[in-house]
């Protein structure tokens, strides 16, 4: 069974919720991170907490939701060992897992239609790591972290 941790601020409140039972869905066990009501909330803080459950392996990959996707995205690779991107159509959620070995992927609460962030976290969750110079690549930029 799959384990993803899931995280939001206040701008990703509502899509939060509609992808949280989506998951429960799929059979996949999944970490609710918080926010848990549609109160401000920073999102480097939400951000650290999921980033926390990738890097020590308790979830596979993380999904993270601010409003735009960008901020929480920014946050979430300061943290050592992660690498997230902001997912905005299939494709982009296809290379990130195939190209960048992305392990939290982003959305933006209010740029993201939830039955297309759901297509997306499928697209995402169905595509491998292609490694090789793939992995040259993704290499260098966990390099940049020492």
């Amino acid at each position: 069974m799959r384990v993803i941790a899931i995280g939001s601020d206040h701008g990703g409140y509502e899509l939060k919720g509609v992808l949280l039972e989506y998951l429960k869905g799929k059979k996949t066990k999944v970490i609710d991170c918080g926010t848990f009501s549609s109160d401000t909330v920073d999102y480097p803080d939400i951000a650290k907490l999921v980033g926390s459950k990738v890097v020590s392996g308790e979830a596979e990959f993380g999904i993270l939701i601010c409003g735009t996707g960008i901020g929480i995205c920014m946050s979430a690779n300061k943290i050592r060992g992660i690498r997230a991107a902001v997912l905005y159509n299939d494709y982009a959620a296809r290379m990130a897992k195939e190209h960048n070995d992305a392990n939290i992927i982003c959305f933006g609460g209010r740029t993201t239609e939830p039955d297309a962030a759901k297509q997306m976290i499928e697209v995402f969750m169905k595509s491998k790591f292609k490694g090789g110079r793939h992995q040259t690549r993704v290499d260098k930029i966990m390099s940049i972290e020492e």
